[in-house]
């Protein structure tokens, strides 16, 4: 089996895993990193959303060989206690009902909020668009990511 050096949450480490395995399952199954949630395995959901190189990426599309040379950031790397300005602003706007796709939300949220400090409502609406959340909790969400916004400049 193959064997890849990769970079996740900032620490470099040998991974071994077959070339065509998804990020997401050597996240979770390999590294036991399982705050990237799996969703839909096609791409669609946005649950295991996690940041590459800052952009965010569909983990369950993109293969842990593909990840060689580049920075991967989950959940688990914003940080250890929860106190990213984002998890903050999903905290106090208490978005999440089941959580499930919170995860890839907040990830989204971080790189949106990287390339546009103060997003307009049309720019959250673009960079969210095709996360789903069963829940509904949409409003929440801009809402929170305003807030994530507000904290930020603070």
């Amino acid at each position: 089996m193959p064997e890849y050096q990769l970079t996740i949450n900032g620490k470099s480490q040998p991974v071994e895993a077959p070339a065509d395995m998804p990020l997401l399952w050597v996240l979770r199954d390999v590294l036991d990193l399982t705050g990237t949630k799996y969703g839909c395995g096609v791409g669609s959901c946005g649950s295991c959303t996690v940041l590459i190189n800052g952009k965010p990426i569909r983990s369950c599309q993109y293969t842990a060989a593909a990840c060689v040379g580049k920075t991967v950031t989950t959940i688990e790397g914003l940080s250890e206690e929860g106190t990213h300005v984002v998890q903050q602003a999903w905290m106090e706007i208490n978005v999440p009902q089941c959580g499930y796709c919170q995860a890839g939300q907040i990830m989204t949220s971080v790189a949106l909020l990287q390339t546009f400090p103060q997003p307009t409502d049309e720019q959250i609406d673009e960079a969210m668009q095709g996360l789903v959340c069963r829940c509904g909790t949409y409003a929440r969400i801009k809402k929170a990511i305003h807030k994530a916004a507000e904290l930020g400049t603070k």
